[in-house]
């Protein structure tokens, strides 16, 4: 019974074997490519027996009657036998022909391949079912191929520059590129014609891969996105310069947005009578960090400088006597009194120069060793601690969280809201503050009580910086209202 309704009208069974399989391959989840192929191999082998038990020779053109009404019939089942035998050979190459590791360059591999066995069937479907001359075809048809070609240059141009380019990868989805012609940002996408670059502008720019390819390209992500920066500092020669040099290696080591490992480097470059100029060489964590980490450098360098009496030189353009300039003998540097620490305070931006004068005047000055801890997590300082020379690292949990340079305070927590310190303090260099206590601030804040709320903003976003990324327990979860109330129930009392 099989065998009549297979043999019996064997075109009506190949045709309908045919369909069959395609509406069967249809439903399959393209997740079980295995299933797939055994299934097509399946039906393109029951289409063969049949073939062969009719008599007809899909891989040969045999003539057709006009008035033959077998011939429509013969067409599609031969036209049917040849597309299920190119799905099955491309069954093989999606479930075989794998680049371990590399499955963007074997997704490229398999579509060029594909696409030739596509255009093989087409071609045989076109010589040995409608028995078209195909070497004539291809013979007479190169002159369209010469007008097609010169007509999708730039097209063709961008394809085959985007076949070198994705198995060349110098660049993936996801990294940040230089090109030669200035053009900058991270690669979002990128397809057979164009490449896609967000910029740091947050603007997408559309290369052809033509011209991308002529370019010459610096993957800043690899081999990671760490990225090198390098700023010229030009210092008057009013000391040794290994004394400026190492000013400048502690100011880069009270940075905290750059990277640790490798060390930041400090280059002298260069020394004449009006500078002795500096480069300095760090690395950010990513190019998207540069502005950040450059402002920080340029405000520690500053503050270093002014710390340890040093004094920026005059630009090189500036015209000026070289007899009026500072000398090791003559140079006089500003000193750095606790009325200048207090005035770079922003939370104390609104006092007034008298009241500033008087908080100046009850402040003492304190000096810690290397390796001293100044205060531990969970204690808390009676007073308020300006940093006047040196480095101290605050630390949670074990866990080193910034770097307080000349310039920054510590101790208002305890100080003005009884809070305690959410992070160990300890000087990684020699450490010289300024310390005003409890008593210094009453008199001030029942004067001025809006000050209270300043201040209270200001150690909720300190406390906050400090605790990123830590579980922050019940006590020190302090909001700015909470800290306000607080102040305001010590110093009443």
């Amino acid at each position: 019974m099989i065998y009549d309704a297979l043999f019996g009208k064997p075109l009506n069974s190949l045709i309908t074997v045919g369909f069959a399989g395609i509406v069967v391959w249809y439903f399959l989840s393209s997740q079980r490519p295995t299933t797939r192929l055994v299934v097509q191999i399946l039906f393109f082998g029951v289409m063969t027996l049949i073939l062969i038990g009719s008599g007809i020779e899909p891989h040969r053109f045999q003539g057709y009657e006009t008035q033959d009404p077998q011939a429509l019939l013969v067409i599609l089942a031969k036209s049917l036998w040849w597309v299920h035998l190119a799905w099955a050979v491309i069954g093989f190459i999606r479930l075989y022909l794998v680049l371990e590791g590399s499955p963007r360059e074997a997704r490229l591999l398999q579509d060029l391949v594909i696409g030739v066995v596509y255009i093989g069937m087409m071609l045989s479907i076109l010589a040995f079912v409608f028995g078209v001359p195909i070497g004539t075809l291809v013979a007479t048809s190169g002159v369209v191929a010469i007008i097609l070609g010169l007509a999708l240059q730039n097209t063709l141009a961008d394809v085959f520059s985007g076949i070198a380019l994705t198995l060349g990868r110098p660049y993936i989805i996801g990294d940040w590129i230089l090109l030669s012609d200035g053009t900058e940002g991270r690669v979002v996408e990128s397809n057979w014609r164009a490449t896609h670059i967000l910029t740091a502008g947050n603007n997408i720019v559309v290369l052809p891969n033509s011209f991308l390819a002529k370019l010459g390209l610096t993957n800043i992500s690899r081999p990671d996105e760490t990225h090198l920066l390098i700023l010229t500092i030009r210092i008057a020669p009013t000391r040794m310069p290994v004394s400026v040099r190492q000013v400048m290696l502690t100011a880069l080591a009270s940075c905290n947005s750059i990277v640790r490992e490798p060390p930041p480097v400090v280059a002298l470059k260069g020394l004449d009578a009006t500078s002795l100029e500096v480069e300095l060489q760090f690395r950010v964590t990513s190019p998207s960090q540069r502005v950040p980490a450059r402002n920080e450098v340029l405000d520690l360098v500053y503050r270093h400088c002014k710390s340890a009496g040093l004094l920026l030189a005059i630009p090189p353009s500036a015209a000026v006597l070289t007899a009026t300039l500072p000398t090791e003998e003559n140079a006089q540097p500003p000193s750095v009194t606790p009325l200048a620490l207090i005035d770079a305070i922003p939370v104390f931006a609104t006092l007034t120069s008298d009241e500033k004068q008087r908080l100046a005047e009850t402040a003492t000055a304190r000096e810690f060793r290397k390796g001293d801890v100044i205060v531990q997590e969970g204690e808390m300082l009676p007073a308020l601690m300006m940093v006047r020379a040196g480095i101290i690292a605050a630390r949670h949990a074990g866990e080193e969280r910034g770097r307080l340079a000349p310039g920054d305070f510590f101790g208002e927590s305890g100080l003005l809201a009884g809070m305690q310190e959410v992070c160990t303090l300890e000087a990684l260099t020699s450490v010289i503050t300024y310390e005003i206590d409890q008593e210094a601030f009453a008199p001030l804040l029942a004067e001025r009580p809006a000050l209270a709320e300043e201040i209270a903003e200001q150690l909720a976003g300190r406390a906050e910086r400090f605790r990123n990324g830590a579980a922050q327990s019940p006590e020190h979860a302090h909001s700015a209202h909470a800290i306000l109330k607080t102040i305001r129930t010590i110093f009443r009392a």
